[in-house]
């Protein structure tokens, strides 16, 4: 059984277990954002209002800085635009608890996560590196593990730092955390593969994510996912207390097993699939599994359809997120890799602009049913999208 569980993680590089570990770090130590909207009302004084408007800075910061780390990575290489997006990063996290107003705050926040998220198309293209066409997925999967993981331990480690130190301490532990990751990816990793400068025909030569007509449409599709996803992260939980009626305690527990089911199956299942199966038909699979969980929200109110929405929605994250990450990967050509993983990524960035703010206010407005309907229609289209994708796939 023991060597059953561990069979999916042998064969990976040295480099991507390093990789994970910077991430874990990394992630372990993203302690302000979850506590920023609490940080901004209780501490500052902001209104509601305001904490969206900052929010939307956030995600702008957060667009920008993916399209800019694309760039970069196929201009210096992605071990340098990693490093530098941690040692800038840490700098910038501790000057952040000093900014007070709303603008300076505004915009300092959108200055940290445009460069925070150089690292975004930056690990993927490292992951592309460090990796081999048979390991490609499973070293997509242990990432994502570190990062789940992460975001886990974060939340814990930061309702401790407010309670003894407050607010301020969260900004000096991001900071800490993020230079021990610039100091391990400085000390440990290295670009396997060297930068070639190319000449001015060759880039002419390549081709752009942005005039690929069929990555377009897989973009647009995993858009249209990841606005949906938004309002599992945004709106759900005040679904679960407003209309499931469960207290604080009982939201943490059902996330918390989003997270677990996650860190347990995830490794073994992609392991599983990978070989048998089409990565885009396993999106596919994976965006019905989604649809049915935001569905299955409006036939009854009770705890034991939220369990099963969690369920379906987190097999659905198992099915959709690991294989569309391959996909964007092999997609990418040699040389403009940084440009289309960086795509790629922006495409939860604009998520995160629109998705909050829509998920709102039809809530505001027509209620939750009304929203989950919405989502169900949404993720309806990017199942379309995806199967129209599959078949040209097949012509190729």
């Amino acid at each position: 059984m023991k060597n059953n569980f561990l069979k999916p993680y042998k064969n990976l590089s040295k480099e991507i277990w390093i990789l994970s570990l910077i991430t874990l770090i990394n992630r372990a130590g993203a302690m302000v954002i979850p506590f920023l909207s609490l940080y901004l009302t209780k501490s500052l004084g902001f209104t509601l209002s305001d904490v969206g408007t900052i929010m939307t800075f956030y995600g702008f910061g957060s667009f920008f800085g993916t399209w800019l780390g694309g760039k970069l990575t196929d201009l210096i290489g992605y071990h340098k635009v990693m490093y530098i997006s941690l040692f800038f990063g840490s700098l910038l996290f501790f000057i952040l608890q000093y900014l007070e107003t709303f603008w300076q705050f505004a915009l300092g926040i959108f200055i940290l996560i445009l460069i925070v998220d150089l690292f975004r198309p930056a690990m993927w293209v490292a992951i592309q590196d460090y990796s081999t066409n048979k390991n490609k997925t499973r070293s997509v999967t242990l990432i994502r593990l570190a990062i789940n993981l992460g975001f886990s331990f974060g939340p814990a480690i930061a309702g401790l730092i407010i309670a003894t130190i407050g607010y301020k301490g969260l900004f000096w532990a991001d900071a800490l955390t993020t230079l021990i990751a610039a100091i391990l990816m400085y000390l440990l990793l290295t670009q396997k593969t060297k930068l070639v400068q190319k000449t001015k025909e060759e880039i002419k030569k390549q081709t752009s994510p942005y005039r690929d007509f069929q990555f377009i449409i897989f973009w647009f599709a995993i858009f249209l996912m990841g606005v949906s996803f938004v309002q599992f992260i945004e709106v759900l939980p005040l679904f679960y207390h407003d209309v499931i009626n469960l207290d604080e305690k009982s939201i943490g527990l059902l996330l918390a097993l989003n997270g677990f089911i996650i860190f347990l199956t995830e490794m073994p299942i992609v392991t599983y699939l990978e070989k048998k199966h089409n990565h885009i038909k396993l999106v596919i699979y994976g965006l019905i599994l989604f649809a049915l969980s935001f569905l299955i929200l409006n036939l009854y109110h009770s705890v034991f359809v939220a369990f099963i929405g969690m369920l379906l929605l987190t097999f659905g994250e198992i099915f959709s997120f690991p294989f569309s990450n391959t996909y964007a990967m092999e997609r990418s050509k040699k040389g403009n890799q940084g440009a289309y993983m960086a795509f790629y990524a922006m495409t939860f960035s604009a998520a995160f602009i629109i998705g909050p703010k829509l998920g709102m206010h039809l809530v505001d407005n027509f209620g939750y049913g009304t929203l989950w309907y919405s989502v169900t229609a949404i993720l309806a289209l990017s199942i379309i999208l995806m199967i129209w994708l599959s078949s040209h796939i097949k012509n190729e």
